[in-house]
């Protein structure tokens, strides 16, 4: 018996018997979204934008989980890389024990009503700390009502949170940079940058080009472990394609961040013994770079390629005319990657069932 009977069909028609929650139409339309979200948040819709931008923030804290929390790794790496302030991300039904009413709070959740964001929001506002939610609707929404400290940035519905990266990821982009937190793009530069990344959506779409370098790739990740690295610049990029991954295709992936990761991990992709373990040559490799890398960094990866146990490794170079851009470009070949490789496994790459079952969990012992 064929071991991938779903091998032998096109991924045309994979997509067409598998993709019911139409996972790759939220992909197609990825640029659109950023697009939008970009022009949604503006200061003649939310004024309340002019009363905060003043205000002497210590930093930014961004509340959220899963694929809501995932842009604000994003901020955080773009703040550390040309931003004036600080921004970090919780994960958790907590805040830092040093968090005061100086950190603006910036809370994301797609539905409105996860658990964990909802009640450190609550706990921020207890605090009277300014509270920014971004989120479709539900209980967040409803604080923002309800609280003159709580404001909100509507998002779009009718999708699962990763698949509106580009909703939510746009408009907190577009409302770190309307406060000055984060310097702003041109007009020209931002739809420039949007023209590059909608050719490059168009290039990776597997069902336009079904036997593409997405393709390939994705088949070769098939029967082997996974493993991802790149610079600490692209750490939110990294993450984002193991969870992408792990939700998507439901498989497990492995991040190493250079050059960290040389400073330990190094030795365990060696192995053990004289030739070293021969375990490692059975990885998929994927290495997650970017023109403007430290040159030391470069080097690093350089010996890395050079000293790889396996011979299934692959460069993506994340293209562009920035970070923000090159981290987008990562963004795509992420999600058509981790799509395809759903389609190719046999996988609704919507369908998330042990989380569906943990959330059933959690409410039956409230």
């Amino acid at each position: 018996m064929d071991e991938h009977p779903t091998q032998e069909k096109n991924l045309v028609d994979l997509a067409e018997q598998l993709d019911v929650g139409n996972m790759c139409g939220y992909l197609q339309s990825f640029v659109d979204d950023l697009r939008g979200g970009f022009t949604a948040v503006n200061n003649e819709q939310f004024e309340w934008l002019d009363e905060l931008r003043p205000v002497p923030w210590t930093g930014v804290l961004c509340l959220g989980m899963g694929g809501s929390a995932a842009g604000g790794e994003f901020l955080s790496t773009l703040a550390s890389h040309h931003g004036n302030r600080p921004i970090i991300v919780q994960r958790d039904y907590t805040l830092p024990s040093w968090f005061d009413a100086s950190w603006l709070v910036l809370a994301t959740s797609h539905s409105g009503n996860t658990e964990e964001t909802v009640q450190a929001v609550e706990f921020a506002l207890k605090k009277e700390a300014t509270v920014i939610v971004i989120a479709t609707g539900g209980i967040l929404a409803g604080l923002a009502e309800t609280s003159p400290h709580c404001h909100l940035i509507p998002s779009i519905g009718g999708q699962p949170p990763r698949s509106a990266f580009g909703h939510i990821f746009s408009r907190q982009l577009a409302c770190m940079e309307a406060l000055d937190i984060l310097p702003k793009q041109s007009p020209e530069q931002r739809q420039a940058m949007l023209q590059r990344l909608t050719q490059i959506n168009e290039q990776f779409d597997v069902l336009r080009d079904p036997e593409g370098d997405i393709a390939l790739l994705a088949s070769t990740m098939m029967d082997h472990p996974l493993s991802v690295v790149g610079p600490t610049e692209l750490t939110p990029a990294l993450n984002r394609f193991k969870n992408q991954i792990n939700e998507n295709a439901a498989r497990f992936m492995r991040v190493g961040v250079l050059p960290e990761m040389n400073h330990n991990e190094s030795v365990a992709w060696g192995g053990v013994g004289e030739h070293g373990d021969s375990t490692n040559a059975d990885h998929v490799l994927l290495f997650l770079t970017w023109a403007e890398m430290h040159p030391r960094v470069q080097q690093r990866l350089n010996w890395m390629v050079a000293h790889s146990p396996t011979e299934l490794a692959w460069n993506l170079v994340g293209e562009g005319e920035s970070l923000l851009e090159a981290l987008l470009y990562h963004c795509i070949i992420m999600d058509w990657l981790s799509v395809t490789l759903a389609l190719l496994h046999g996988k609704d790459p919507e369908a998330i069932a042990p989380i569906v079952s943990l959330k059933n969990h959690l409410q039956s012992v409230q």
